[in-house]
């Protein structure tokens, strides 16, 4: 809901994201994805993970740009701590599908953003991990995200924001629900 009364924008093209939705549900043949990543050991606990291409909409797609990012394991772990770790990486492509959901649905709803920060802790017991005790969970016990979002848009509105971008998130759903996992070797 605009206050403003001027036009809405968040940098979302709301209408192509529409017309799309619209014509994958005439061709829910198109609306398969398959995202890829390549992650090479380079030394120690530290990998790099490249993404570039991934196939949808029928046919195979290349990002403008490989993206690489590095991930390690700190100090603290007797690493070199030269990246994020995975679990980190995890919280942020968590906190970043959340916070695009939440530029999406705002330009839906004609909410001008103004700023948007995702504040996001995973807490764990690394006792699992590093084999101490067979009974501590590896992942994850509890995830918090918390939203500080300044908006043209009543409190009630923007809990209602937050609460639509958590239904439509891709990764929240990855997060909570079980997803068949096949690890082996070629």
């Amino acid at each position: 809901m605009t206050i403003t009364g001027t036009p809405v924008n968040n940098g979302v093209n709301t209408e192509a994201l529409l017309a799309a939705r619209d014509a994958l549900s005439q061709a829910p043949e198109a609306a398969e994805f398959v995202w890829r990543a390549e992650c090479k050991w380079i030394v120690g606990t530290y990998s790099e993970t490249t993404v570039d291409g991934f196939s949808g909409l029928g046919q195979e797609h290349n990002h403008q740009t490989p993206y690489t990012f590095g991930a390690d394991h700190p100090e603290c772990f007797a690493a070199q701590d030269r990246g994020a770790t995975p679990p980190e990486v995890l919280l942020a492509s968590l906190a970043s599908c959340l916070t695009a959901g939440v530029a999406s649905v705002a330009q839906h709803r004609d909410i001008q953003l103004r700023s948007v920060t995702a504040t996001i802790e995973g807490k764990m017991n690394v006792l699992g991990i590093l084999g101490a005790d067979p009974d501590v969970r590896n992942g994850f016990s509890d995830i918090t995200v918390s939203f500080d979002i300044d908006a043209d848009a009543s409190s009630e509105d923007l809990r209602a924001l937050v609460a639509q971008s958590q239904k439509r998130s891709a990764v929240y759903d990855m997060v909570t629900n079980p997803t068949n996992v096949t690890v082996g070797t070629s």
